[in-house]
């Protein structure tokens, strides 16, 4: 009975070890793979599109605008579905004749103003892990209403994703210093809506991916973007990389600064 026992223990610690060398390899296979990350913008007014957008396979994160028709409904759907969401935050453009809908955050608020919009609009999209701006060219470009916005998600422990709709934009570094998480938008998937149009653009996430080992991308839930998005990330390994959420997205580059910078001892005492 003893001899069993001890061979029955034996046999268990060989299957835990086996298990954390796999988990070991996966997770250093996982490391060193290009990822991509894609986040679907403009959810909760189109529910036919939207719903079709939300069958997209894989961790695809969905960006829900604060008060549509449909901005509970979705932001429930994609809960229970496992997808991250996003609240798509509108804010001020530098073209004023763009509609920014109800919720936007402009230049001519207080702070009071300012911090209470976000908060509610925060309120109306249950389940975020952050945020990202729905327009916003002219108001990422001002240090201090970021720094209202950043201040206001470290509060409440969520993250940005700066959507990059201006080169101008200071989101980004704001972020890093009220030492917030962060990510910046790599491509636009379908800033025209052709399929070829869209298929060149994935092409370009994956190369961007490749080079950086990483990369996130920007669609919208156009019929013809989940056409090809449906298409391309049923077997997106083929392509040589993972799609990843967004939070692993947010490790793997953290992990990624941190090793890149470790000092160099290889020439140690030299």
């Amino acid at each position: 009975m003893v001899s069993r026992l001890k061979t029955l223990i034996r046999f268990s610690l060989y299957l835990f070890i086996i298990n954390l060398v796999f988990i070991s390899n996966t997770n250093a296979e996982n490391n060193t793979t290009p990822s991509i990350s894609i986040i679907i913008d403009d959810i909760g007014y189109r529910l036919k599109d939207d719903l079709r957008a939300l069958a997209l396979p894989g961790p695809v994160a969905y960006a829900i605008l604060p008060h549509a028709p449909h901005t509970e409904k979705m932001s429930m759907m994609a809960n229970e579905k496992g997808k991250e969401i996003l609240l798509h935050q509108p804010m001020q453009a530098l073209d004023k004749n763009k509609y920014l809908g109800p919720g936007a955050l402009t230049l001519n608020m207080t702070r009071q103003e300012f911090v209470e919009t976000l908060n509610i609009n925060m309120r109306n999209v249950p389940n975020l892990i952050g945020v990202n701006n729905h327009m916003g060219s002219l108001l990422t470009k001002h240090p201090g209403h970021m720094q209202w916005l950043m201040e206001t998600l470290k509060l409440k422990g969520q993250i940005y994703i700066d959507s990059l709709t201006s080169e101008g934009s200071v989101a980004g570094k704001v972020a890093k210093e009220i030492n917030i998480p962060y990510l910046t938008r790599d491509v636009f998937l379908d800033h025209e809506q052709q399929p070829s149009y869209i298929r060149k653009q994935f092409k370009e996430l994956i190369r961007v991916a490749k080079r950086k080992g990483s990369a996130l991308g920007i669609a919208h839930p156009h019929p013809s973007t989940v056409q090809v998005l449906s298409e391309v990330l049923v077997d997106v390994e083929q392509y040589g990389v993972n799609l990843i959420g967004i939070r692993s997205l947010l490790q793997k580059r953290t992990i990624h600064k941190a090793y890149a910078k470790r000092p160099d001892t290889s020439r140690a005492g030299m």
